[in-house]
């Protein structure tokens, strides 16, 4: 196989690829390829290019071609694939589908596998985001259990349980006391302030002159305003 061979499958690209395929030489061309970026990812409107540079060697297809892959001068950059970054994974993949289509002409497969692995690596990363997205979401769900969740029953959280419990009863008894001892003190007053004598509450200012029982013992007669003689 030679140069004929070459030669029509150069033709054949022709007709499968008409307006991507562009001529460098008499033995290499550049195959334009659009990326189909996931519906689910950043970018997913933009259809990203990359190249594929295709040389034959003298032997192909006995021999693998000789490929390149290049971005699209002065494109911007997709979120989802990047060269020369990314021509590792591409590469290897392309070199693969080198080695299963060794002898027969290969260019249309290499088209098609550097397309799937390029696609296949947006929807990784696509999957990887959405991967710690769930991860972080499955996080803050355990956190936010962890709010309705029990201490686990044993006998020391059973121990520090009963003692606050005991010490929290002891509080509440002790303001209860406290309480009962303020009131009984209250209605002791009261009481007493009731057994005062006319005179004690006049005394103390807690009755008027109006309030005295005449009979009482300690009774004051009003004082009668003295007339000075002129």
């Amino acid at each position: 196989m030679g140069r004929e061979d070459q030669v029509e499958e150069r033709e054949v690209l022709d007709s499968i690829f008409p307006d991507e395929i562009t001529d460098i030489s008499e033995t290499s061309y550049r195959i334009s390829i659009t990326l189909d970026p996931p519906e689910n990812g950043p970018g997913a409107e933009e259809q990203p290019v990359i190249f594929l540079e295709v040389s034959y060697p003298e032997d192909y297809p006995d021999v693998a071609p000789n490929l390149k892959i290049t971005p699209v001068p002065n494109a911007p950059k997709h979120p989802l694939l990047e060269l020369p970054e990314d021509e590792d994974v591409l590469t290897t993949a392309l070199n693969n589908a080198v080695e299963e289509n060794m002898g027969m002409a290969m260019v249309f497969a290499l088209v098609s596998a550097l397309k799937e692995a390029a696609e296949q690596l947006m929807i990784e990363r696509v999957q990887a985001v959405e991967d710690e997205k769930a991860v972080a979401a499955q996080k803050a769900e355990e956190e936010e259990n962890k709010k309705f969740r029990g201490t686990p029953v044993n006998r020391e959280t059973f121990q520090k349980w009963l003692s606050g419990f005991k010490k929290e009863q002891e509080e509440e008894e002790q303001r209860q006391r406290e309480e009962k001892e303020l009131e009984d003190k209250k209605k002791k007053v009261a009481k007493e302030e009731k057994k005062l004598t006319g005179r004690q509450l006049w005394e103390r200012g807690l009755a008027g002159k109006a309030d005295f029982d005449d009979e009482d013992e300690d009774y004051m007669p009003p004082v009668e305003k003295l007339k000075v003689a002129a």
